[in-house]
């Protein structure tokens, strides 16, 4: 199953796509994804997978780099709530954008103390690695939309277990706290 989730503060959008597999695995995946928000600081630290998502992170930036993007920064605060909604998820075995407190990307993000003028939002399960994962993403064109946005400037990864929940949370820091 792939959701598509995407809320600015003009707009409130959402899309349901069923998936009948995925690739370059046997066995069901899903993913679902994308929050955009209007939505800042730089450096993350990637645990407990921290390999896993800096070769996401690797992944992200080489896909970013060819349609033209800049590179994405690890950011601390984006990676503390993608690795909580990734505990989260993994913990309830359920996956989606609304976590088991009610809480949507945008509060999670903020929750987490990051400024933004705009955030996203793909998260995925199944996946066993940063390469299979990244592959689904960029087969869903809602996912790949977040993940070729220009406008988004920082990253923060989260991979839970059991199940590999993943998260990657994006976002465009709020100009006037990053100043």
């Amino acid at each position: 199953m792939i959701e598509h989730h995407v809320k600015t503060d003009r707009r409130r959008m959402a899309i349901v796509v069923v998936a009948l597999g995925a690739v370059g695995t046997t066995g069901a995946m899903e993913i679902a994804g994308a929050a955009s928000v209007p939505s800042a600081t730089a450096s993350a630290v990637f645990s407990p997978h921290e390999k896993e998502a800096a070769r996401l992170l690797k992944l992200v930036n080489r896909a970013r780099s060819a349609a033209g993007c800049s590179p994405l920064k690890a950011n601390a605060k984006l990676a503390k709530a993608a690795r909580k909604h990734s505990a989260d998820m993994a913990s309830h075995r359920n996956m989606s954008h609304t976590g088991s407190d009610g809480s949507d990307p945008g509060d999670r993000i903020k929750h987490a103390g990051y400024d933004r003028n705009a955030y996203g939002e793909n998260v995925a399960r199944g996946y066993t690695t940063p390469e299979s994962v990244m592959a689904g993403w960029m087969s869903s064109p809602d996912h790949k939309r977040n993940i070729l946005d220009c406008s988004f400037k920082e990253i923060g990864v989260g991979l839970a277990q059991p199940g590999n929940y993943w998260t990657q949370d994006f976002g465009q820091p709020d100009r006037q706290s990053a100043r």
